[in-house]
This record gives C-alpha cells, structure tokens and sequence, in this order.
C-alpha cells in the first residue's frame, strides 16, 4: 500500500492552505498513494492561538471537513485531515481533531488530541490548554487495502508522540502522526521518538508535518518521514510543502513481527 505525509507550511489564509493541501492531495494521489496524510493545522497556522476559535466547526458540518469528504471521494483516497478545530464543551476551547475520509467521501473515524502541548524555555512559550480541550480515548480504524491486506491505523497528534503507552494500546500496523513540532523541539527529538513508536510497536509510522517559516513567524522543524517497523527511514523531507511516499507492506509487517515477537510478551 502506498501511503504520503503531506508537509506543509501553513499560514493564516483558510483558502491559501485549502488550495495548497488540494495540490498535495492530487499529486499523492497521482503517485498511486492509498491514503494520504496531511499535517496538524494544515488548514490554519493563525497569528494567535485563539485564532482557532474562530475557525472552528461543529462536527459533520464546515468548510475544511467538506473540503476533505470532497477531495477523498473525487481522488478516491483515504485522507487524514491533519487536524481540525471542532466544538468543544466550552465556547472559549476546541478539540483539535484527526479526521478520517474513505475514498467514498464519508468521514469514518475521528481522534481529539489527548496530551496537550506546554513548553517554556524562557525565550519560547507555548500552551495549548489555553484554547483547547483535550480527547480521552485512542483511536484506529481498518484500512482495506488494494493490496488484498487490511491494516489497522493508529491515529496520534504531533506531542501524543511523547506517550509511547498511547501507541501500545493502538495495537495498530500503522501509526499516523500529524504534527506542527517545534524547531527547538523538533531539531532534539523529532527523529529518535518517531523511530522508537515504529520499533516499540514493530509498525509502519507516517509522520507529516509542518516544516518551516509561517507567517506567525513561528518556525517548525519538518522532516515529514515514513518509517518502516524496524525503525528504518524509507523517505524523509527537510523543509517546505512536499509529498513524501513511501510502501507499507503486509509481508514486512510479518516477518518483523515473527522474528521479533515482543508484542506478544507483554508488560510487567
């Protein structure tokens, strides 16, 4: 199965990111990619946090969610919205959402952000409990292939990937990890946490991002990848908007997973 992180450098124009994430949704699709993964905040990097709140939409309904039902089903694929601002409970918060579309245009899974985002190292300080209220469950759903294989996908949020007992509980093949990381943080841990889930969890990791300058003038560290399960990059991008492709395959999946059992014996 062919997969794609979608990279992006999102701004603070809806429509810009909507158009932008089209091309990069029409050229996976080109490329003979199944599902296709665009990153968190694809559809808006504002100028303030509670920019989101403006933004928002109720769930089913809104701009950015029929633009996504709309491209997967016109591009048969399986898209994964990045993340999306929804309704919370509070008028004054939003869950950022993972959403799901099968190449029929229906929306078949949704994942609210569980850990949220703090850093403070004196010079960057980022918070994102101020505006956002964070999910309570995992989520994965079954993806039947065109391979004749169905793979079950994990869905996670850029610093979920912290929480390595969040990827166990997925029991997923492939683990999806939209993102917006921090270059600070992104330069120091971006790599080894993403190749650890794959080899923890001896499954595919598909990580699209946001990498580079945004008009916020916020910088983000990219390097959108796909990882197979022993932890081997098999495509990477630095910086900038790109499609990164890359195979899943069943048979790799097995044989990883027959000469290295360690799913199967459990925790302490």
């Amino acid at each position: 199965m062919q997969v794609a992180a979608l990279q992006m450098v999102s701004g603070n124009s809806l429509q810009a990111n909507l158009d932008t994430a089209r091309q990069l949704l029409e050229q996976a699709a080109a490329q003979g990619a199944e599902l296709a993964v665009l990153p968190e905040y694809f559809c808006l990097m504002g100028i303030k946090e509670s920019d989101k709140l403006d933004m928002q939409e109720t769930a089913g309904q809104g701009r950015v969610q029929d633009f996504l039902a709309r491209s997967a089903s016109e591009l048969k694929l399986w898209i994964v919205g990045g993340t999306v601002p929804l309704g919370a409970s509070h008028r004054q918060r939003v869950r950022n959402s993972s959403l799901v579309y099968a190449p029929s245009g229906q929306c078949v899974a949704r994942y609210d952000k569980i850990h949220l985002f703090r850093f403070d190292n004196g010079q960057e300080q980022y918070d994102e409990s101020r505006v956002i209220e964070s999910g309570a469950a995992p989520v994965a759903f079954d993806l039947p292939s065109r391979d004749g294989h169905s793979y079950r996908v994990g869905l996670s949020i850029c610093y979920d990937l912290r929480f390595p007992e969040l990827y166990r509980a997925l029991k997923a093949d492939v683990l999806l990890v939209p993102s917006a990381f921090t270059w600070t943080t992104g330069q120091a841990h971006w790599e080894v946490l993403l190749r650890a889930r794959a080899i923890e969890n001896l499954a595919y990791v598909v990580a699209a991002a946001q990498g580079g300058v945004h008009e916020n003038k916020r910088r983000t560290w990219g390097q959108s990848l796909v990882a197979d399960p022993w932890g081997q990059i098999l495509a990477q991008q630095a910086q900038g908007a790109a499609v990164v492709m890359a195979e899943v395959r069943a048979d790799r999946l097995g044989a990883v997973r027959l000469q290295l059992p360690a799913l199967t014996h459990g925790v302490l």
